[in-house]
């Protein structure tokens, strides 16, 4: 499980946490009555989900957890753009049919698509975008609040039109449409959204019994192409070993994001194949770069140089690449930078030595979802090098506390999952304490840019700033292993821990 840390304005930073998640490994079965029976398929099956962590409310407005975007966004709630399910990051229209950005940059126009409803059956209005998506800039509690900070005013102009209009350009607008702060709910509807939904999307949300099941249903008024599954459930597994174990007895016919060092267990089945799939889920050596001694770039150089990636990715079953960056391949303004500050242990005893960090004793605090390994192998290599690590691995809710708001600790590691947030490195506010000008100045370029080229090379000018300063570690960007048993269609195989778009999903 993962939690997802996506881009924080400055000023949403006193609502961070309604922008950090977590991410979920995930497992999918299907069923048609119970058990390992797959007898009953086609438009009646129902599909079986085991999610690790389950959200406390349903309400996608201030309800922190990639656990809600991963299930709710594209399934039950749509916004005027999606984005596309490979993990290409392609943007295409959704309830809207069209939009247009005017040269400068500053006018985004939408066509709403004819025909399209609420799960209430009421139809989908000018008023209710213009609605939702005022709520959303007016409401700083609301996740991803901020990330329409740069829309000066929301307006239809007739009743099939919606008109943002912008302070000055931002190229990341269409994508951050593709996610909360652009989802269209009904201004009328009066459904309590911490336990209920009322979305346009091909599923509508059946029953949730919390600490049992979230259970979606096909909306059969669905405006676009019905979902080809009668119903989707979703479970809540903990434990990797239990997941592999139901996946390879039968009680499972599809799994996401299998733990590498138990996927022998299912290779060599004949019903079951593996796929493997791309993600931004970054994992993350963060550095608390606030205070000593990492105000000491040769501190923070050697750590980077004390740490092989290619060793760990190993320890955790192969399930991963080397990253070197802050921003992973999948994303705009990605280059190798695996080259800096690569693993050297001399290299980094020099620079410790020259820092007068003798003795070194650090504390690294992560969220115990994650494996033991991690911080086993990390332990061992700073140990090499003369740096005395010890590991506490605590409750997420814990981790948010103290590390994520309080800014309590030394070292931390978490997966960042969501794309593009690449802005966290440019925000001093956030738990890493990164300050540098230059970055943000380079951030605040590429937001403004109107040509991609342009937006591409002013982040590719500060990932390297990013990288060459040793802000933290990028220990790899994660490959995830799906295991689908024959005869389910459909299944996404990238970016499934923030996004697992169903539309397709389908039994033979």
């Amino acid at each position: 499980m993962s939690p997802l840390l996506p881009r924080l304005g400055r000023r949403a930073a006193r609502v961070a946490l309604a922008s950090t998640a977590v991410a979920v490994v995930s497992a999918l079965a299907l069923t048609g009555c119970s058990g390992s029976s797959n007898e009953q398929g086609g438009a009646d099956a129902t599909v079986r989900i085991g999610l690790v962590l389950e959200p406390t409310s349903l309400d996608i407005r201030t309800q922190s957890g990639a656990a809600l975007d991963q299930v709710l966004i594209d399934n039950v709630y749509q916004g005027l753009v999606g984005r596309a399910a490979d993990g290409s990051g392609a943007i295409h229209d959704v309830l809207a049919s069209k939009h247009e950005v005017s040269a400068d940059g500053l006018t985004y126009t939408f066509t709403l698509r004819d025909g399209t409803t609420f799960q209430d059956g009421k139809p989908v209005t000018a008023a209710d975008v213009v609605w939702s998506l005022q709520q959303v800039k007016d409401n700083a509690s609301y996740v991803d609040s901020a990330q329409l900070a740069n829309v000066r005013s929301i307006a239809s102009p007739s009743s099939d039109q919606v008109v943002l209009t912008l302070s000055k350009p931002d190229s990341d607008l269409l994508w951050n449409l593709t996610g909360r702060a652009g989802l269209v709910l009904e201004q009328a509807a009066k459904n309590d959204l911490s336990d209920s939904a009322n979305g346009t999307g091909p599923y509508e949300v059946s029953s949730w019994k919390q600490g049992d099941a979230l259970v979606f249903a096909r909306n059969a008024d669905y405006w676009g192409t019905k979902a080809k599954v009668a119903k989707v459930e979703f479970r809540y597994i903990t434990d990797g070993s239990a997941a592999v174990n139901a996946m390879a007895a039968g009680d499972l016919d599809v799994q996401t994001s299998v733990d590498g060092t138990l996927k022998s267990q299912l290779e060599g089945n004949a019903d079951i194949s593996l796929h493997t799939g791309r993600t931004t889920d970054k994992y993350t050596l963060a550095f608390n770069d606030r205070k000593a001694p990492f105000t000491d770039v040769k501190v923070r150089k050697a750590i980077r140089q004390a740490i092989d990636p290619k060793a760990l990715i190993k320890a955790i079953g192969g399930t991963g690449v080397p990253q070197g960056g802050p921003i992973p391949e999948l994303d705009p303004g990605y280059q190798d930078l695996t080259d800096v500050d690569a693993y050297d242990p001399a290299a980094a005893k020099q620079l410790l030595a020259e820092a007068g960090a003798k003795d070194l004793k650090l504390t690294l605090t992560y969220p115990n979802i994650y494996a033991a390994t991690i911080g086993d192998v990390l332990k061992s290599q700073l140990a090499d090098v003369g740096i005395t690590l010890s590991v506490q691995r605590v409750d997420f809710a814990t981790w948010l506390s103290q590390v994520f708001e309080k800014h309590d600790f030394d070292l931390s590691m978490v997966n960042h999952v969501e794309s593009r947030d690449f802005g966290n490195w440019a925000n001093p506010d956030y738990y890493f304490g990164y300050d540098n000008p230059e970055v943000q100045a380079l951030y605040a370029q590429s937001v403004a840019a109107t040509d991609q080229a342009d937006k591409t090379k002013a982040l590719e000018q500060a990932a390297r700033i990013v990288s060459e300063d040793a802000a933290g570690e990028w220990l790899y960007t994660a490959t995830s292993i799906t295991a689908v048993r024959k005869g389910v269609t459909g299944v996404p195989f990238d970016g499934t821990n923030s996004r697992l778009d169903l539309a397709q999903l389908a039994v033979r």
